[in-house]
């Protein structure tokens, strides 16, 4: 199986303490999030876990633990790095700082393990399809060569995000039309492969390869492991990425990135993060009580047993 430690909330950034000692003690709880009172067990061990999945705008807090889990286990890590400043990422590093954390993260796993994202791509009068292509120009420039590839993605207009970024102009198809042309281009002069992550179209004729995020082909190669020949059932609309289960908690990410989905509002956010968060419980948010439903989760190998690549990082 697939454990994903960032989807619901950016662990690496702001509970590397409570990861690591979750991987230390060899096993995690996740408290459902549309059943309260149901929470699943999993073992963190490398028998059933084979690899772990990372996602963040900040591994720097990781970084000096962060051998303790890949010396156990294969991994795997996207990286977020985007145009935007504090106005609409309140709480990432700037670019400088992250493209330095990256080659950081680089020399202890390699380029072929990290992914570039991109995402989401949103426009404002601030943030205008010149900007981006700007921007994306250079960071390319510097994380070609130390990442594995780029994804990217136009947001996603929902009625949370309409709510909380009243100033975020619609990208009509003109607009991505440009920006997939130009991101294409961009990319393909530093021999950078790109693409998409989602139901966000498909443009071959600029060189930008359809979503698959996460493919077991990917995390093999990455790894220098082979796995069995499954389907990926995708997580949502147009992807077609691996299933993962993932460790975190739904309203607990301090970004304060205000396009975010997996926070309802940044102050309960926050307010989790500081007052229901405990490093030594194996829940993300809270304590397992007494009425609670745990149940051990299902797990096994998706490993071709005796079948081993060669690794080149």
């Amino acid at each position: 199986m697939i454990i994903n430690t960032g989807a619901r909330t950016d662990t690496a950034q702001w509970y590397a303490p409570w990861l690591l000692r979750r991987f230390e003690e060899g096993y995690v709880c996740v408290r459902n999030p549309l059943f309260p009172q149901k929470v699943s067990r999993y073992e963190l061990d490398p028998s059933v876990v084979d690899c772990v999945e990372f996602c963040s705008k900040n591994y720097a807090p990781l970084l000096p633990r962060l051998h303790e889990i890949t010396s156990r286990f294969n991994t795997h890590f996207h990286y977020t790095i985007t145009a935007y400043g504090p106005d609409i990422e309140p709480e990432v590093p700037d670019l400088q700082e992250s493209v330095h954390t990256l080659y950081e993260l680089e020399r202890q796993v390699g380029a072929r393990r990290i992914c570039w994202r991109y995402d989401p791509v949103l426009l404002s009068d601030d943030y205008t399809v010149e900007r981006h292509l700007q921007t994306f120009a250079w960071l390319a420039e510097r994380l070609a060569g130390h990442v594995d590839r780029c994804i990217f993605s136009f947001v996603e207009m929902y009625q949370k995000l309409e709510r909380n970024f009243p100033e975020l102009k619609p990208i009509d198809s003109a607009d991505r039309d440009r920006l997939a042309a130009g991101l294409g281009a961009i990319a393909a002069r530093h021999n950078l492969p790109i693409q998409t992550c989602g139901n966000n179209g498909l443009w071959p004729q600029y060189g930008i390869g359809a979503s698959a995020c996460t493919t077991l082909a990917m995390l093999g190669r990455a790894n220098g492991v082979e796995f069995k020949q499954l389907k990926h059932k995708g997580q949502r609309a147009g992807c077609g990425c691996f299933e993962s289960r993932d460790v975190g908690a739904y309203d607990s990410c301090p970004n304060g990135c205000r396009y975010c989905y997996a926070n309802r509002d940044h102050a309960k956010a926050l307010d989790n993060y500081l007052h229901a968060h405990d490093p030594e419980s194996p829940l993300l948010l809270g304590h397992v009580h007494e009425d609670d439903e745990v149940s051990c989760a299902p797990q096994r190998s998706l490993l071709a047993r005796g079948k081993q690549l060669t690794l080149g990082i």
